[in-house]
This record gives C-alpha cells, sequence and structure tokens, in this order.
C-alpha cells in the first residue's frame, strides 16, 4: 500500500538559517508515527508545512499521491490534512460547541455549522460534552487540548497531525488523550503525533522519526529508536554507555 504522506527532501530557511535540510520520511496509512527531536529541531516547522501553512524553499508534500502547493492551510484541510496547535488557539468568546461546529465548516465534507448533533457526539468522544456551553476561553489546558482534538476531528481528516497535545497535562489527563489517540486511529484516521513526551511517543506509536538539527537523525520502531545510540546522545548530549 502507498503511504499517506511522503515528506520528500523539504528544506526550509528563515533569514537565511536553514530550518529543515533535506528532510524525508514516508507516514504509512492507518497508524500513528511518532515526530520527536530536541528543542529546535524544526518539529513544528515541519508539520507547518505539511498543514500547508508554510511552504518550503525545495522539496514536496505528498498527500495520497497528490503535490500539496504549501501555502494555503485550508486547501490541506480540504484534501484532508487537519492540526492541532501546541498552544490551543479555540474562539474563545464562543461555546465549546460553536467552536466544534466552526471546525465542521472547513474541513473535506464541509458540513453545515448547524449540525449541532454531529457536533455534540463529537464532544462525548473526546469527554468534553458537559462543557458544550461553556465559553472555549475558560476552560482548563487539558480541557482545551480536547477541544483541539474535537475541533481537528469535525473537519473529518484523514491524516490528523497532532503537535504536543500532551504537553501541560497531568499523568491522568496525558493517559486519557493517549487512550483518545488510539480510538482515532482505530476510526480510520492516520495519525502524526510531534511529542516532547517519550514515554507518551513510546506507548502509543507504531513508527518514530527522530530529527535534530533540522534534519532526520533516525527513524525505526518505538524499541528501536529507545536503543539508538545517536538518538540518545541527542537528547542527553553524550555517546550511548559513557
Amino acid at each position: 500500500m502507498a503511504p499517506i504522506l511522503s515528506v520528500d527532501r523539504v528544506t526550509k530557511y528563515f533569514a537565511g538559517l536553514a530550518a529543515l535540510k533535506e528532510v524525508s520520511f514516508d507516514v504509512e496509512q492507518g497508524g500513528i508515527c511518532g515526530l520527536i527531536g530536541p528543542n529546535g529541531a524544526g518539529k513544528t516547522t515541519l508539520l507547518s508545512i505539511i498543514a500547508g501553512s508554510l511552504r518550503p524553499n525545495s522539496g514536496a508534500v505528498i498527500f495520497q499521491g497528490r503535490v500539496l502547493g504549501g501555502t494555503k492551510s485550508f486547501e490541506a484541510a480540504q484534501a484532508g490534512i487537519v492540526r492541532t496547535h501546541q498552544i490551543p488557539k479555540p474562539f474563545r468568546g464562543l461555546s465549546v460547541l460553536a467552536n466544534v461546529e466552526v471546525g465542521m465548516r472547513f474541513g473535506r465534507s464541509q458540513r453545515s455549522a448547524g449540525d449541532t448533533h454531529e457536533a455534540q457526539r463529537i464532544l462525548e468522544w473526546v469527554g468534553i460534552a458537559h462543557l458544550a456551553q461553556a465559553a472555549a476561553g475558560r476552560l482548563s489546558v487539558g480541557d482545551q487540548k480536547r477541544l483541539e482534538l474535537a475541533r481537528a476531528l469535525a473537519a473529518g481528516p484523514s491524516l490528523l497531525l497532532c503537535d504536543e497535545v500532551c504537553s501541560g497535562l497531568t499523568e491522568s489527563e496525558t493517559m486519557s488523550v493517549l487512550r483518545l489517540l488510539r480510538e482515532i486511529r482505530k476510526a480510520g484516521t492516520t495519525i502524526l503525533y510531534v511529542e516532547h513526551n517519550l514515554g507518551a511517543i513510546m506507548s502509543v506509536c507504531d513508527h518514530v522519526i527522530v530529527m535534530n538539527y533540522g534534519q532526520k537523525l533516525a527513524e525505526g520502531s518505538p524499541e528501536a529508536m529507545q536503543k539508538d545510540p545517536s538518538v540518545i546522545e541527542a537528547y542527553i548530549g553524550t555517546t550511548a554507555g559513557t
């Protein structure tokens, strides 16, 4: 089966500095692929390019056999790629339910924002249906993370880009979100998951890609990446075994 996503030699410069250099990898359909690396490795920049909000200087992003243009995020969403943000960005003055209804307008199906039943179903799925009428700006950090996922799911993605959905959460909140990611994958959505929490990545991902200094350092199974000397060195700054 052809990969759902191929990143082909993607390079991105900011003010003459390379944030990404010749990054290539595939994401297989139906799995959860982890994308990890130290701060400044280029993970969020790469996610933004895949999501269509940044254009690479060179290279290509190929989604379901189609080369994406890379300047209009709504076009990526309509193609089936939707992202969450590391820092949640809800419409703070709108209710939780209204936030999800807005998300329904920008995905593949572009469903009506008046489809309250479907929006409520999504809120029940992510565990915040009881907050449907609350103002989004008043939610706790954990509930705002769930709302980010709900808004993304409302767009009906084939590929969900998750940017540190567990950062700032308690251990119990993290375990709950990881269970939700497994359910989303089981329901048919492929996930590319950026996260600093290595325990979360290793427990939920089928495949892991490691980045460092804007380049792909290694990739493989979670077990192999935990034992890879170059990955260990990138994270703790010493050579494995010393």
